[in-house]
């Protein structure tokens, strides 16, 4: 099926984990051609039994993700599935257009760097847009979302990592924290969430653990989406966490019915929280 102003054929920048296989099974029941741009570093090569066209590139090499949407006739795109931080960093072999975005910026984290790689895509007839339009069932619901509530003590522990959380989210220091007898345990960085979690498990001497997660203020849904899914319940519970906040309509639940009903077996509660709080 061609591309064209009806059925406009989109461009995904796929990373790593389910995300973009959700990503693609959603574009492809409504109809829409799908050229994928894979990373070597990060993306599952299992990619390529979706049917879909795959080209491979690595971290680094913007002219190239140029060159292949723009040959396919690609104009809208997004970017689904995680590149780790560290990978973004230690990994980058930037081509020349990618070296020459690098000694315009700034500040070098990973939001001003994926922002100047939007206005790039921009410049050059390629508008990156939200993954989040494909899959609106995933994101998260006010209120629990598991058989399971929170008992008072956890609605204490939720209110106070919500708290914590939204401050260093607008540090840019990390999105998620580990909460435990009301204090912070741990706060994440660049290693992840679940990642996070375990380090927190050995630093929470046996204490039960609260998990929230944020967006940042004005997170940019385009590049960076709060996402959990069964590996963070997987993580909880060698944790012994019993409740995960997250933000209702901000954070996508991928695997949403698998993840839910891990949750309920292992007796944690999920519950989503407004931005306003209430």
């Amino acid at each position: 099926m061609a591309g064209s102003a009806a059925t406009p054929k989109y461009g995904l920048i796929a990373g790593n984990g389910r995300f973009p296989f959700l990503l693609l099974e959603a574009a492809k029941s409504r109809g829409l051609e799908i050229v994928v741009a894979a990373i070597k570093e990060e993306t599952d090569p299992a990619i390529e039994s979706m049917g879909v066209a795959v080209e491979w590139l690595s971290l680094g090499q913007l002219g190239k993700l140029i060159k292949v949407f723009q040959a396919a006739g690609v104009r809208r795109a997004v970017m689904a599935g995680q590149v780790k931080h560290k990978q973004i960093f230690s990994h980058l072999r930037p081509d020349w257009k990618m070296a020459a975005l690098l000694a315009s910026l700034a500040t070098r984290n990973t939001d001003s760097l994926l922002g100047a790689v939007a206005q790039v895509l921009a410049d050059e007839g390629i508008e990156l847009e939200s993954s989040t339009q494909f899959l609106q069932p995933l994101l998260a619901a006010a209120g629990p979302m598991t058989r399971r509530a929170p008992d008072e003590r956890e609605r204490r522990e939720l209110d106070y990592g919500f708290q914590v959380a939204r401050h260093l989210a607008a540090m840019d220091i990390g999105q998620a924290v580990a909460i435990a007898d009301c204090a912070c345990v741990a706060a994440e960085a660049m290693e992840g969430t679940d990642a996070m979690i375990a380090r927190a498990a050995s630093l929470a001497g046996g204490r039960p653990l609260t998990i929230v997660k944020v967006a940042k203020p004005k997170q940019d849904l385009r590049f960076d989406v709060p996402v959990i899914g069964p590996g963070t319940i997987a993580a909880m519970r060698l944790a012994g966490a019993t409740l995960l906040g997250v933000e209702s309509g901000l954070t996508l639940l991928l695997e949403r019915e698998t993840c839910l009903a891990a949750a309920d077996a292992a007796g944690i509660a999920v519950v989503g929280q407004p931005r306003g709080g209430d």
